[in-house]
């Protein structure tokens, strides 16, 4: 029997007054791609643009899971809420989230301040999920302060975390081979803050100093952030509070420069961008075996015009 949904606009007034299970349900809306998404997405409008999206990223094994809960409580503790969104890897059987139980912050099931939400990539690659913009979204609307979204972890191509969030966390740990692995494709020039986690073991000293030297040949305009580079012990919460001070001051240094509305604009506009792409290519898919297509695609085969000329009588004709 399908299950019922409450009516939308009741969906979001719950939310808002802190609703867990309404926040959860929305969010299931948006994964489902359910047909009530554009009513769910024009509801939750007015209410969006308030929360701090602060992303958290690294190679596996650098202690994400750890930081982010940590990062939770020390938040907590200054009395705000917050919203985690810990994109996981899918399953090849179900297609749901490999790592949904989320062990390490089990500590903070029962806080009506947190909401925690795993999702699955289902193959999107950039170390998020497709649906991330829109439940990003259900979480900013519904009252949360700050938002910290997790990725994958899946190595080194996870860039598209910096376009998605306010700041960006790149996190590094001793002992993993390469202290600046990392670093190699693209994670050097997406970072804000760079935390080396697991500072208590031996290392640590080698993979600052590479980090900080790799830092240094970075081009930056006059006047830029210039990210810190901070040591943890998450597992302890050592140094966890440096790191809420550090996103404090990244959050001030882009209010009082301009940067954090030129940045919501312009995750506006790739979110704008992938829903517009997204529609087309559903109508596209509808196209083969259309009467307009074989008739192009006569012209094309017998001479009487090219391929591109074709393709914009098509589009014109969508």
């Amino acid at each position: 029997m399908p299950r019922r949904t409450a009516p939308v606009g009741e969906l979001v007034e719950r939310a808002r007054e802190g609703d867990s299970r309404a926040v959860a349900r929305l969010i299931s809306l948006v994964e489902d791609e359910s047909p009530l998404l554009r009513e769910v997405m024009a509801a939750l409008s007015p209410y969006a643009g308030q929360a701090h999206i602060v992303g958290i990223t690294g190679s596996p094994g650098v202690g994400k899971s750890t930081s982010t809960s940590a990062l939770v409580s020390a938040y907590r503790e200054t009395g705000k809420r917050v919203g985690v969104l810990a994109v996981d890897p899918s399953s090849p059987f179900s297609g749901g989230a490999l790592l949904g139980d989320r062990v390490r912050m089990q500590d903070h099931a029962t806080d009506a301040g947190v909401f925690i939400r795993s999702m699955a990539s289902r193959g999107h690659l950039g170390g998020l999920a497709w649906t991330t913009p829109q439940a990003l979204r259900v979480l900013d609307a519904a009252g949360f302060d700050v938002v910290l979204v997790e990725t994958v972890g899946v190595g080194q191509s996870e860039v598209e975390i910096a376009g998605m969030a306010d700041t960006t966390l790149v996190l590094l740990a001793p002992g993993m081979g390469d202290g600046i692995q990392a670093a190699k494709a693209g994670i050097l020039e997406v970072g804000d803050i760079y935390v080396v986690n697991k500072a208590d073991r031996d290392g640590v000293q080698n993979v600052t100093r590479d980090l900080r030297a790799m830092l240094a040949l970075a081009e930056r305009a006059e006047g830029a952030w210039t990210p810190p580079i901070l040591k943890t012990v998450a597992s302890r919460n050592e140094g966890i509070a440096e790191v809420v001070t550090a996103i404090e001051d990244r959050l001030a240094w882009m209010t009082a420069n301009g940067v954090l509305e030129e940045r919501r604009r312009s995750r506006a506009r790739d979110e704008i961008e992938a829903i517009a792409m997204t529609a087309l290519r559903s109508r596209f898919a509808h196209l083969h075996g259309d009467a307009r297509l074989d008739v192009l695609a006569a012209k094309v085969a017998e001479g009487n015009t090219d391929p591109y000329t074709a393709a914009d009588e098509l589009i014109d004709a969508l």
